[in-house]
């Protein structure tokens, strides 16, 4: 049996990693302050154990959360773009002081190995599709910047002391348990929630723009592969899919042809276009996306 410490494990993709270990029969411990602005509610697993608590606070510390972890998982984050925009002190504060203070705890308490969630958006609009690993990074804001200030962390702390970190750059995350509340809300199950309501859908821009689609449990079974993986310790992976779609693309697949919609302003700080190339986390995690978006859009409608 494992000891696993989820950061953010009770929101939407850290609870599906909660509850995966749980199921494996190991011992999980969550920290999650539960400011996530938009979750409609939080999840929790009755066989785990949880501390309300920011990644910032010194309670951490004090009540020895990292103590015997074998593997950390860290997903507490500030993580949206627009109100990284509003309030980017509060992003800097999570992502990068929050994010020190867990590798510093691992380190600490000799954890084997720490995955920190990292993300797509480090990319910007400098480069060509798909997007690798190794190409510059082009942060248009305040999140993206905390984040992979993060990364920068996580891989400084494996080359300087020896802790082991893997991080992944998500793409586009949906599925079960999705946030649907607000308008920052991720479009898939923002969408879903109009549409069910009879309300129309709200596009943001001209609709044209491109996102690569990665269901949770793939994310999930990404993460778990780092745990037995050789040779991915301070490396950055793409978990993403290699395929995209249109805003527009998804309403046709949530509403049909004759779906509802309205444009709403264009928006600061996002990218145009994203789509992965995972050839690095196929080759070396052995890792897959195996969801099919059209496919599960019209079994969960």
């Amino acid at each position: 049996m494992l000891n696993i410490l989820v950061t953010g494990g009770a929101g939407f993709i850290g609870s599906h990693i909660v509850d995966k270990f749980v199921d494996a029969g190991h011992h999980v411990t969550v920290i999650d302050d539960e400011s996530a602005i938009c979750h409609d509610s939080f999840y929790y697993n009755k066989q785990a154990d949880y501390y309300k608590l920011s990644i910032t606070d010194d309670d951490i510390q004090n009540l020895q959360l990292f103590c015997g972890i074998d593997y950390v998982f860290h997903l507490a984050a500030e993580s949206r773009i627009q109100p990284a925009l509003e309030n980017p002190e509060l992003a800097i504060q999570t992502n990068i002081l929050g994010t020190c203070r867990v590798l510093e705890q691992s380190l600490k308490n000799n954890v084997k190995r720490v995955i920190y969630s990292s993300t797509s958006s480090a990319y910007g609009a400098a480069n060509y599709m798909p997007l690798k690993e190794d190409m510059k990074r082009d942060c248009l804001n305040p999140y993206s910047i905390a984040k992979t200030a993060g990364e920068d962390f996580a891989r400084m702390y494996y080359k300087l002391y020896g802790l082991e970190t893997v991080i992944l750059r998500y793409f586009n995350v949906y599925g079960e348990r999705q946030p649907t509340k607000g308008q920052y809300a991720p479009v898939i199950g923002l969408f879903q929630k109009q549409f069910k309501e009879g309300k129309p859908m709200t596009i943001v821009g001209d609709g044209l723009q491109t996102r690569d689609y990665t269901h949770v449990s793939d994310v999930v079974n990404a993460n778990e592969k780092c745990i037995s993986a050789d040779n991915c310790a301070g490396q950055i992976f793409n978990i993403g899919t290699g395929h995209n779609y249109s805003i527009k693309d998804l309403i046709e697949m949530i509403g049909g042809h004759s779906a509802d919609y309205i444009h709403i302003p264009e928006r600061k700080g996002e990218a145009r276009n994203t789509k992965a190339d995972t050839t690095k986390a196929n080759t070396i995690l052995d890792w897959k996306a195996s969801v099919n978006l059209k496919e599960w859009i019209h079994n969960n409608q």
